[in-house]
């Protein structure tokens, strides 16, 4: 009996301490996702405060019941229970989160960020820029098309419901079908969540290009070149195989929480955790990484061009001019989650991929880059991640055993959270894109079939 009673009793304590640690750590990660989500809805995406609560702050339960006020158009401060975080919004710079520099500190800096080049869109064809009017595709079926595109909006589940925002589909490079939800269009910025990992992966590119960095070479951190570390590659952090001990949980507290809450140099935070495997031997999907890819590109770049130059030599010469990304409070680009671009940015983005990094017959990505991107990580059992996008290729002697089962090996694309898609089909030359906030599923793989079994017969 004493054991019984013994062991009952560690129990308890097991759970009180369970629940203490929780009460602690889950107030101030709620208050911070409240305060940069609603904050990027409603200044970057152009959101009513009503539709975010109803939609993305439904993710956890009570996270909606978080206290919001807005502050001069320009911040907006979230409270639960005893917790309270803050998010400011700067012009051309989008949303970010305060968590070590204090408001002034952050808003004192001055990057030199880029101008759009003058240029009304709606009189250039697509793609570079919005007007589009081309001949019908022999052999397309426009109504399947449109049926697809409609079911995905479709709301059969008031229980799980889909809140699709937007979806396109791109063939050949042309769009053959588009559609927005009500308070939505093809200006809108949506918001791109993991997506963002593969407009990462292309700054990367750039600086591949122009010879400053090398994926063969050990990745450029200094505070690695005393210790194992040493041996990671640029191409492991971009195969999320670095081997660096990391926790990728959205709904527990860990890594991921603590670089995003609490951390103002996430790539930073990320450069610190220790070995935990030998590089490229284990696949763990990380946006530590892809932090830490996006401060080391930022020392490729240098302070003084870095703000600009992913618009000025990628996102706006393929015409991508409705196209954000957020940095975090120490000005590095938050390259794990924080895009944002219109349905039609994401779709061009996909393009530039489709036609080998070449765009107006520029080479903007370097030769060879995105067959790189979409290989397989040595360390992706099922071959489902490349560098920095998701594959499809399947388990080396088995490619049944795929990450999407139903859709061709060769479909590679951008994901991210709550269901945001760029899906490329290099054969077929189809683009499909879906945004929204859905935390129940989406059904990519049934709408891109029904495409697919509408384009021209192969």
């Amino acid at each position: 009996m004493k054991i019984i009673r013994y062991f009952f009793y560690l129990i308890g304590i097991s759970l009180a301490a369970a629940i203490l640690y929780l009460a602690i750590t889950f107030p101030p990660i709620m208050a911070g996702m409240a305060a940069k989500t609603m904050c990027s809805c409603v200044f970057v995406m152009g959101r009513t405060p009503e539709s975010v609560v109803q939609k993305e702050l439904s993710v956890f339960p009570g996270l909606s019941k978080a206290g919001i006020e807005f502050k001069d158009s320009s911040a907006v401060t979230a409270r639960v229970l005893w917790s309270v975080s803050k998010a400011i919004y700067r012009k051309g710079q989008g949303c970010t989160l305060l968590a070590e520099r204090s408001e002034p500190e952050v808003r004192q800096q001055s990057p030199a960020l880029p101008t759009l080049p003058p240029l009304n869109a709606d009189t250039v064809a697509w793609p570079n820029g919005d007007l589009v009017s081309t001949p019908p595709v022999a052999g397309l079926n426009y109504d399947a098309v449109q049926a697809a595109l409609r079911l995905a909006f479709e709301e059969t589940n008031p229980e799980q419901p889909k809140n699709t925002h937007a979806v396109l589909a791109i063939y050949d490079g042309q769009i053959i079908g588009e559609q927005y939800a009500s308070g939505f269009d093809k200006h809108t910025l949506f918001m791109g969540w993991s997506m963002t990992k593969s407009l990462n992966n292309a700054m990367v590119a750039l600086m591949v290009k122009e010879g400053k960095l090398n994926p063969d070479a050990p990745a450029p951190v200094a505070a690695w070149q005393n210790d194992e570390r040493k041996n990671i590659t640029l191409s492991d952090l971009l195969h999320g195989s670095s081997g660096l001990a990391w926790n990728e949980s959205y709904f527990l507290p860990g890594d991921f929480h603590n670089m995003f809450m609490h951390s103002d140099d996430k790539g930073g935070f990320a450069a610190s955790k220790e070995l935990e495997y030998p590089p490229n031997t284990f696949f763990e999907y990380s946006s530590g990484t892809a932090n830490l890819l996006s401060k080391i590109t930022r020392e490729a770049v240098g302070d003084e061009n870095y703000p600009r130059f992913a618009y000025e030599k990628l996102f706006h010469k393929i015409g991508m001019r409705h196209t954000l990304i957020e940095p975090d409070a120490s000005g590095t680009l938050v390259g794990s989650s924080y895009g944002y671009a219109s349905a039609r940015d994401w779709g061009r983005f996909g393009l530039l991929f489709l036609q080998d990094g070449i765009w107006n017959g520029e080479r903007i990505l370097p030769e060879g880059w995105v067959k790189y991107s979409s290989t397989p990580a040595p360390a992706a059992p099922i071959g489902q991640y490349g560098a920095q996008f998701w594959l499809n290729a399947g388990a080396p002697n088995d490619p049944n055993h795929c990450y999407h089962p139903g859709l061709p090996n060769e479909e590679y694309g951008a994901e991210g959270f709550e269901d945001q898609y760029v899906f490329i089909f290099p054969s077929r030359k189809l683009i499909v894109v879906r945004l929204g906030v859905s935390h129940h599923g989406f059904d990519m793989v049934g709408l891109c079939n029904q495409i697919l079994d509408a384009l021209p017969k192969p």
